[in-house]
């Protein structure tokens, strides 16, 4: 249950906390950071395709073009590893060495999903053997669950991969990840990748700072959410004193950063162009900052997720790619201004991530419910 603060704790409408989360996603106005300092403000991007860190920062970065993520990860600066959520994010070479450790707690839990299949299998002669496999040449997950189910013929190949990975910190290897470059998924350790030893899990607390500088203000829940992991209570609670204490509109508490920026509510957010996943909309258990109600599930079907479109800051509609034209689908009816600021922002985006490729921007109709 979340826990009610005292009456007296001032409290913050949904329009307070979008623009409190925008301005620290670089969402209300564009940052001069580099590519990777970016993906380290923001603990990471979303990564389960290879496109949408590079269309994030492109909403996010003043002056971004794809060479400046495709170079440090080509350069092992930035790659890409299963951490958040059990979902493949890109991190800098310092947070894979560390916030992976860090939700190690969620990967071990997520490997009680699979344990029917894997009956009878030495987790931890299994990490050796997975090991020496992947360090010795990157694997794709197909070579994994052949060279495993050797070992183990009686336990389900895909659990013996699955369990592989949860126990490694597996990255994935270029070319895959690069903007322009096709790759399968190969995989092999991020202290082999990396060339440097794995480093202790940072203290809870450090992390919640963190989090709290790029998806602030928040719950311990909004915080569990985007990580994937339980039991935060305890880091918050020591932290309290160096925080400040807010409500949300259900009496629910939320914590901040005392410098952190909180712009007034009123503050212009303008049309930004969001990939699928995007964790701006993943990384809180109360996404009504960024989510109307109304249009909560809109975003994708299924196990299918849409490039999103932020109209005055929240969720107002779904946007694609055709081979002549960027096709944006508003949820509802958007002002003449409104179109406008959208068309604009859209010529930007193409510009920035397809340039020399002449599309037109085009409004088109939600088929989805």
């Amino acid at each position: 249950m979340t826990k009610t603060t005292h009456p007296s704790a001032p409290v913050l409408d949904a329009r307070a906390l979008n623009r409190a989360t925008l301005d620290r996603q670089a969402l209300l106005r564009r940052s001069s950071m580099s590519a990777r300092e970016a993906v380290e403000h923001l603990l990471g991007l979303q990564a389960q395709n290879v496109k949408p860190p590079y269309y994030a920062l492109a909403a996010r970065l003043d002056g971004f073009v794809p060479e400046g993520l495709s170079k440090p990860m080509a350069g092992r600066e930035i790659v890409r590893i299963v951490s958040m959520r059990s979902t493949i994010h890109t991190h800098t070479a310092d947070d894979c060495l560390t916030l992976r450790p860090f939700v190690q707690p969620a990967r071990d839990r997520e490997l009680t999903y699979f344990r029917k299949g894997l009956a009878g299998v030495d987790l931890d002669l299994l990490a050796v053997l997975a090991r020496e496999l992947v360090e010795t040449e990157p694997r794709t997950m197909k070579q994994l669950r052949e060279a495993l189910s050797a070992r183990w013929p009686d336990a389900d190949p895909q659990s013996l991969a699955v369990a592989a990975r949860c126990r490694l910190p597996l990255v994935q290897v270029t070319p895959r990840g690069l903007w322009g470059r096709s790759g399968q998924v190969a995989l092999t350790t991020a202290e082999h990748w990396l060339e440097r030893p794995a480093r202790p899990a940072p203290a809870p607390e450090d992390v919640v700072l963190r989090y709290l500088a790029a998806f602030g203000p928040a719950s311990v829940k909004d915080m569990q959410t985007w990580s994937g992991l339980t039991r935060l209570r305890e880091a918050f609670e020591r932290l309290r004193p160096r925080l400040l204490v807010f409500r949300d509109e259900r009496g629910g508490e939320l914590f901040d950063l005392p410098d952190a920026p909180r712009p007034d509510p009123g503050t212009p957010a303008p049309p930004r162009f969001l990939p699928e996943f995007d964790n701006l909309l993943l990384s809180h258990a109360d996404r009504s900052r960024v989510v109307p109600p109304p249009h909560r599930g809109r975003a994708w079907q299924g196990n299918q997720a849409y490039c999103t479109l932020l109209v005055d800051g929240f969720l107002a509609g779904l946007w694609r790619l055709e081979p002549d034209a960027l096709v944006v689908e508003p949820f509802g009816t958007l002002t003449r201004a409104e179109r406008a600021d959208v068309v604009e922002e859209g010529e930007r985006m193409l510009a920035t991530m397809h340039p020399g490729e002449p599309r037109d921007v085009r409004f088109g109709t939600v088929a989805r419910t």
